[in-house]
């Protein structure tokens, strides 16, 4: 390699550097060695070592030495990578994106991305200028369709280890506790990570079986990726999974479902249908509402929830009728 490209790598490996020291916490270089490594910039841990020596020289960055290994971190002050990386609507962008897919990204790559997030955060700040993107942020929200609950506590290290595990295809060893307080160790293959409303589910196979299971990240004790690589079922497709309503407690069954609703009660059905072939008849006092859907506990849990506004339910095999 040319003594020029050897200075351009340098440079770009100490501006990836420093757009992932973070502010308010330290960081060590085994961690930012990891972060490098998962977004595809190896570099060998003492190459990282150096540059950070040098970056501390000569940037406001703050070497904890009181104890190894070192941690480095922006000073309270500092202005920090002053570059014209991301703009505003990137900034916005990406302050949602940290909002909303914590739970639906590798923890590697959200921890990898921290530099990104701090930046899009100074960016949005007070101090950076970016008032409209700002102010967006207090004009968005997304509201939940039931009673709001906190979500469950999930164990320390848990998360990081199932969302690694599932990003690599490794196979995952639990110490999981089912809803009856049965508990299991067990090996599992993990195909799909699920956000349920204030929950995060793990759809996976048990080692030594074909069938899928769906675990609460709340319920898991303790998880650890093994070093072992497997092969992702092809016969496994987490849309269709979904779609044959594993998540609501069902079997994949559909069926035609035909019920009467109170016209007050059943209006947003005309707005947000339960499928494509639904079909609504306007009665006097009530709609008569007729839909392909998939049988799940959920389902009846819905129904319920609307106590005397729903009568005349009717459910039929798509099997029966030919569908």
């Amino acid at each position: 390699m040319s003594k020029r490209s050897d200075t351009i790598e340098t440079v770009l490996l100490a501006l990836e550097l420093l757009r992932r020291i973070p502010r308010g916490r330290k960081i060590s270089a085994s961690e930012l060695h990891e972060q490098l490594n998962n977004t595809g910039h190896a570099r060998d841990l003492r190459t990282i070592q150096r540059q950070l020596e040098l970056l501390s020289e000569h940037f406001e960055i703050e070497r904890d030495e009181r104890s190894k290994p070192y941690g480095y971190r922006w000073k309270e002050r500092a202005a920090g990578l002053a570059l014209p990386v991301l703009s505003e609507q990137e900034s916005l962008m990406l302050a949602l994106a940290e909002q909303h897919l914590r739970h639906l990204l590798p923890a590697s790559l959200m921890k990898s991305m921290d530099g990104f997030f701090q930046q899009a955060r100074t960016n949005l700040g007070a101090e950076g200028g970016g008032k409209r993107g700002r102010e967006w942020l207090s004009k968005v929200r997304v509201i939940s369709t039931t009673q709001p609950l906190l979500p469950p506590k999930i164990k320390a290290g848990v998360f990081e280890a199932v969302s690694n595990a599932l990003y690599g295809n490794y196979w995952l060893d639990v110490d999981y506790k089912n809803a009856s307080g049965k508990r299991k160790a067990a090996r599992v293959m993990p195909l799909g990570l699920a956000q349920q409303g204030a929950r995060l589910y793990l759809v996976c196979r048990y080692e030594g079986y074909d069938n899928e299971r769906t675990l609460a990240l709340h319920r898991i004790n303790g998880a650890q990726a093994s070093p072992h690589v497997f092969d992702r079922p092809k016969d496994f497709d987490l849309e269709k999974y979904d779609a044959d309503g594993r998540f609501g407690f069902g079997e994949g069954k559909r069926i035609r479902l035909t019920f009467r609703i109170d016209k007050e009660a059943g209006l947003h059905l005309l707005e947000s249908p339960l499928s494509t072939d639904q079909t609504a008849t306007a009665l006097e006092t009530e709609f008569e509402i007729s839909a392909t859907v998939v049988e799940t506990a959920q389902l009846e849990w819905w129904l319920r929830g609307f106590g005397d506004q729903v009568r005349a339910i009717r459910r039929s095999s798509c099997e029966d009728n030919g569908v």
